[in-house]
C-alpha cells in the first residue's frame, strides 16, 4: 500500500522518521514535501496537495504533520473526500480508520514523542475501515455535508 505524507517545518523532522518507519514496514511512501527544512513554509501549501490526492482517490491514506497537528487537520478537512483527525493516542489511530474511515492522520511534530508517534503511525497504517452498516450510515451523513 502507498501512503502519502506531508509536513511543514514544525513537522519536518518527524516526517522524515515516519518515512523511514513506513518504508521499513514495507509501505511505499509518496512524499508531498517539505523536502528540506524551511522555517518559513506554510502547512496549507504542503498538506493540501496530499489531501487533494486522497480526496481524488489517488491514495487511500496519508499522514500530515505540522507543529501541533491542528493546522494540518483543519487544512486537510477542507478537501472533499477527506476525513482527517489530529491523533494523540493509539485507540483513535486505529478506531478512526475502522469506524470513521479516517484517511489522513494528523500529528504534531512539536508535541508528540518519537516512540508514541511510531505506535500511532503503525496503528493507522494497519487499520482498515470495517464497512459495517452503522459505520457506513454515519459516514454517509458526514459526507453529505460536503455537498451542502
Amino acid at each position: 500500500m502507498q501512503i502519502g505524507i506531508a509536513a511543514d517545518h514544525g513537522g519536518f523532522d518527524l516526517k522524515e522518521k515516519i518515512k523511514a518507519w513506513l518504508t521499513l514496514a514495507g509501505y511505499e511512501v509518496k512524499d508531498f514535501g517539505a523536502y528540506a527544512y524551511e522555517s518559513q513554509d506554510d502547512y496549507p501549501d504542503l498538506v493540501v496537495p496530499l489531501a487533494k490526492a486522497i480526496g481524488a482517490g489517488e491514495l487511500k491514506k496519508g499522514i500530515a504533520v505540522c507543529g501541533s497537528g491542528v493546522g494540518a487537520s483543519i487544512a486537510a478537512n477542507k478537501i472533499n473526500g477527506v476525513q482527517a483527525a489530529l491523533i494523540t493516542e493509539a485507540y483513535s489511530a486505529k478506531q478512526g480508520v475502522e469506524h470513521d474511515d479516517m484517511n489522513i492522520m494528523c500529528l504534531g511534530g512539536r508535541v508528540i514523542g518519537e516512540e508514541l508517534a511510531k505506535v500511532l503511525v503503525m496503528a493507522f497504517a494497519e487499520a482498515k475501515f470495517t464497512g459495517e452498516e452503522r459505520h457506513q450510515r454515519r459516514l454517509n451523513k458526514v459526507k453529505a455535508l460536503e455537498s451542502k
